[in-house]
């Protein structure tokens, strides 16, 4: 990887919804490079999913559209996503991918997504940064619009 100041720096913002949970389901995010402000959005989803697996699925194909190791800052809405990259992740693959629970390790929930979005994690030099969502945040706002979109075509 090339030394961390020569890589671009670009923000990512996500949003995932979903219509019932478990129900029909949609993700968005919204790349822009930080330097040029260009910009690129994506979105997707699925016929029955969780809100869960649609805020680490933005994040997922957020990054997989990145064409070269970046400084990526992330910025979600979901404390699902920011706590478990921050803080659950490590002891997740310290445990072979299980969670403790009442003293005993149990699977943990979404495990392949867990498993991509921390392979992707590893390419690039990511900060997370958790926002409270519907909270009137520009990027939050247009990436929850493109993924309730997403969600209404699979009703």
């Amino acid at each position: 990887m090339p030394p961390i100041d020569s890589r671009p720096e670009v923000k990512l913002f996500t949003d995932g919804a979903c219509r019932g949970n478990p129900g029909p389901g949609g993700w968005a995010y919204l790349l822009r490079h930080v330097a040029t402000g260009q910009e690129r959005e994506g979105s997707g989803g699925a016929p029955l999913t969780t809100n869960n697996q649609m805020e680490l699925l933005a994040v997922i194909e957020g990054l997989r559209a990145l064409s070269r190791p970046v400084t990526v800052e992330v910025v979600t809405d979901s404390q699902y996503v920011a706590k478990g990259c921050a803080e659950w992740l490590a002891g997740w693959k310290r445990n072979g991918w299980k969670r403790k629970e009442k003293g005993q390790l149990k699977p943990i929930k979404n495990e392949e997504l867990w498993r991509d979005l921390d392979g992707l994690l590893q390419k690039h030099r990511v900060q997370l940064t958790w926002i409270r969502g519907h909270a009137g945040h520009p990027e939050n706002e247009r990436c929850d619009e493109l993924a309730v979109a997403a969600a209404e075509t699979f009703r």
